[in-house]
């Protein structure tokens, strides 16, 4: 069910989409509101779930991690009891950044993120390759990012 939200909700949470370290009162200022409605606002919106959680996006090529490779993944079986087995599992791999679950001839994707070559490498037969219920694994390297834009598309306000 979506969520019914007024102009003044969909500013919110494009405001805070482009810059979720503003202060309470420089969102009420950039909104139009003044700050406790906000705030109250705020606070309704991240109670519904539409506000997941605020973090940092960190530039993983400068912090070393200059491999980013896709993994789709194919299962033996695809019963809902080992589709959640799977999904357990690459709860638990640090190297996986993403994972989606599809339809059609494969049934997850992995994005992944590495120090190197061969630590993807490592990760994708020792551990990947040999997880319960996994049939087929093939994989993509990036060769550079085009578009990096994890926000939903809000038309302007």
């Amino acid at each position: 069910m979506k969520a019914r939200l007024d102009s003044i909700d969909w500013h919110i949470l494009k405001e805070l989409q482009e810059d979720g370290r503003m202060t309470n009162v420089e969102l009420a200022r950039r909104v139009g509101i003044s700050a406790p409605p906000c705030l109250r606002r705020v606070r309704a919106l991240e109670e519904a779930g539409l506000i997941r959680g605020y973090r940092t996006l960190l530039d993983e090529k400068q912090l070393g991690y200059d491999v980013t490779a896709f993994a789709m993944v194919g299962l033996h079986s695809q019963t809902e009891a080992d589709l959640m087995a799977f999904e357990e599992t690459v709860k638990s791999w640090p190297i996986v950044r993403e994972s989606y679950m599809l339809s059609g001839e494969v049934d997850f994707l992995l994005k992944c993120v590495s120090p190197d070559l061969q630590t993807f490498q490592n990760f994708v037969i020792q551990e990947l390759t040999a997880a319960q219920n996994v049939d087929s694994v093939r994989t993509a390297l990036t060769i550079r990012r085009t578009k990096d834009e994890p926000i939903v598309p809000i038309e302007n306000i």
